[in-house]
């Protein structure tokens, strides 16, 4: 092995390190304000890159569909445990006119004629309400649950959601364009264009979501939840709107994630999870609390795959998870043990 191979192999490794960022990110989030370990992420990186791809396919996606049936799912929920007319009205709004407006305009739009970006913005507008959709049907009405109950939840959701993608995309792969073509030579190593674009935009939506957390209300109110639930209920922050909050971004951060990676790799309706799974082992190694370690951790996982690729390909994968043994191992030995409340 020489410089070059080592250099091409760590690139590889950057970049996927750096998705790997955005989603152990989106985990650590949801996980410290939920307590909801989310299995689910890694599907909406597959829904996000899939209906990238039929948008550029010109074909409508039907991921417009499986939005309407669980924005009348959301809708029953509320009508079930409303109590006053203006919430009923806002959840008509948004769980029933935005999916049937957002179907009629995307009905009409000449899908195969949009840019790029305006792509990037309908897949965004198609699959990220789904993440407080998800959170008021699957996981509000027992968030009090304990951690346990919310996990097997999680793996319902995430078996659903893995069979939906089927039904709705087909067994077949997908891949769009790259962002850019671009080729940056540094000596003797070529990068690519759209590895740039990937790792400046986690770049951006990490310093995004640190000014979010320390600069805005919202950001400081789902800090507060977690580090305190139930101090941040007394200083009346309400719990569901920081749920809903919370797998809002994380649904924005797993189907930007979805549309970054869509072009390095073919993307399957299942895809997600696997992928998903190397977030996770990056959030572990952040004892799924800690944002920079959960960065870290994601290079770390990486850069681990990139060079396990080289050496024994067959074996990537079971070396990768296989890191999280020593890690658990440490905080176990080293973490004072605490019983969850009853």
């Amino acid at each position: 092995m020489d410089a070059e191979i080592i250099a091409m192999l760590g690139q590889d490794g950057v970049t996927n390190g750096a998705i790997y960022a955005l989603l152990a990110l989106a985990l650590v989030l949801v996980f410290a304000v939920t307590r909801v370990i989310f299995i689910p992420q890694g599907e909406f990186l597959a829904w996000g890159a899939l209906t990238m791809a039929a948008l550029e396919g010109g074909h409508l996606p039907t991921t417009v569909w499986l939005l309407a049936g669980l924005g009348v799912l959301a809708l029953g929920v509320d009508l079930f445990s409303a109590t006053g007319r203006r919430t009923i009205g806002r959840s008509v709004l948004w769980n029933l006119a935005y999916p049937l407006a957002l179907a009629g305009l995307l009905w009409v739009l000449p899908l195969a004629e949009l840019s790029t970006w305006a792509r990037v913005i309908v897949t965004l507008a198609i699959v990220v309400p789904m993440g407080p959709m998800l959170y008021r049907v699957a996981f509000q009405p027992v968030a009090e649950a304990p951690v346990l109950v919310l996990l097997i939840i999680s793996v319902a959701v995430h078996l659903a959601m893995v069979g939906f993608g089927l039904l709705a995309f087909g067994p077949e792969g997908s891949r769009t364009t790259p962002f850019s073509e671009a080729q940056l030579e540094l000596g003797t190593l070529m990068v690519g264009g759209h590895t740039l674009v990937v790792i400046l935009a986690s770049l951006v939506l990490i310093v995004g979501l640190y000014l979010f957390f320390d600069r805005t209300l919202y950001g400081k109110a789902l800090r507060a939840t977690a580090i305190n639930r139930n101090g941040a209920r007394l200083m009346g922050i309400s719990p569901a709107l920081a749920g809903r909050l919370t797998f809002f971004l994380a649904a924005v951060i797993g189907v930007l994630s979805g549309v970054l990676v869509a072009p390095l790799t073919t993307i399957y309706y299942d895809s997600g999870f696997l992928i998903g799974l190397k977030g996770f082992v990056a959030a572990i190694i952040g004892g799924l609390a800690s944002y920079p370690l959960a960065a870290a951790g994601a290079i770390l996982v990486g850069l681990l795959e990139s060079f396990s690729s080289f050496w024994a390909s067959a074996f990537k994968d079971v070396i990768v998870f296989t890191l999280i043994i020593p890690v658990l191992m440490w905080r176990s030995l080293t973490s004072h043990h605490v019983e969850e409340e009853e």
